[in-house]
């Protein structure tokens, strides 16, 4: 593993809740649509999972906006759903529609065919990935690694790809639960395995985004979603001190167990937009470091009214415990979307800087 300290290592900083010169800022898809750049690289590949299946190519694509802006981290291009394509389940996108698979998990007999993928064979062009970005960035900012969580993972297995209801898993939840949890923990397996490969490959954090968290009622959710995040928290290896690699946990709809959540052992929450990082930073109370939270559709807004809401959300974090921005990451409380335009993106990354700066 490769464990040399980047120049700017803000983002490591406060992923350990040291103070920090500027709040650390990177951004869910900086690397995607929005930019031109990668429109280009998109036609020439043909195809996002030759994109992400290309080590060069994801390469690429990972560095563009840091060409552009003066972000403090680089995140992986790859997508959440290479890790059920490598169990089998033959990954392929529709235009307009998003990701889908071939064979979807719907049976008992489905799920006792997957197993763990070898990371070194499988999955070998993301390890390759992460060690060519590594090379590339030589030490500039650190290389954030991630995977989506087992709840969300499963989501995409067994409904076949996006839903607007979740019908297949939830049914499958109430009626079969001892089968989901199966399926669940055999996905948890996985998501540490690869996990631990991109550690080992040269990745200096790590973050698991579940997305589908939040479509969960409370009960459901503490028995489907919050044990298998707290298990990855729990039982991927991570180092200590200043080798330590951050675990990030990000969920859409988490707010209603932050508590739980920083219990886990984990390193730093990611929130979205639906709670303020006054109440979060609060909730959490210095145990972990907070991640978020500016609504993405702030940025469809001038950049006089972008910079008026970072200022807020800074203050907002703040406010929630000793007027300082220690173990605050600032992010979006969702990804970027294709059509936002790269100077709103700018000016969002510069006022973050400013803003942060002018408030030690």
């Amino acid at each position: 593993m490769v464990t040399d300290t980047p120049r700017n290592d803000s983002l490591l900083r406060a992923l350990r809740r040291e103070p920090v010169d500027r709040t650390p800022v990177w951004l869910m898809r900086q690397a995607g649509r929005y930019l031109p750049e990668y429109r280009a690289t998109r036609a020439r590949a043909g195809s996002f999972l030759t994109m992400a299946k290309t080590p060069e190519l994801a390469c690429e694509v990972t560095l563009q906006p840091l060409a552009r802006f003066d972000l403090d981290a680089a995140i992986l291009f790859s997508d959440i759903l290479t890790v059920p394509d490598a169990m089998g389940l033959g990954l392929y996108f529709v235009d307009g529609e998003g990701p889908k698979f071939e064979r979807p998990i719907r049976s008992a007999a489905d799920v006792e065919r997957l197993a763990v993928p070898d990371m070194d064979r499988e999955l070998r062009y993301v390890m390759d990935a992460v060690r060519l970005i590594r090379r590339e960035l030589a030490g500039r900012v650190p290389l954030i690694g991630f995977s989506g969580s087992p709840w969300t993972l499963a989501c995409y297995m067994i409904e076949g790809g996006g839903s607007d209801n979740f019908s297949r898993i939830k049914a499958m939840m109430l009626d079969q639960p001892a089968l989901l949890h199966r399926l669940l923990s055999i996905v948890t397996d996985a998501v540490i395995a690869y996990l631990s490969a991109q550690r080992a490959a040269g990745a200096q954090a790590l973050q698991v985004f579940d997305t589908w968290g939040g479509v969960l009622a409370p009960h459901h959710y503490r028995e489907f979603s919050l044990p298998y995040l707290t298990r990855i928290a729990r039982d991927l290896l991570r180092g200590d001190g200043d080798d330590r690699t951050p675990l990030i946990l990000f969920g859409k709809g988490n707010a209603p167990y932050l508590e739980e959540l920083a219990d886990s052992g984990a390193d730093a929450i990611g929130v979205d937009w639906l709670v303020s990082l006054e109440e979060a930073r609060r909730r959490t109370d210095g145990r972990v470091a907070v991640q978020g939270n500016l609504d993405p559709a702030v940025l469809y807004g001038s950049p006089a009214a972008i910079c008026n809401e970072v200022r807020r959300t800074l203050a907002s974090y703040a406010a929630g415990g000793d007027g300082t921005h220690t173990g605050l990451v600032f992010n979006l409380g969702h990804g970027l979307s294709p059509d936002m335009n790269p100077e709103h993106v700018q000016a969002l990354v510069e006022a973050v800087h400013e803003g942060s700066r002018r408030s030690w």
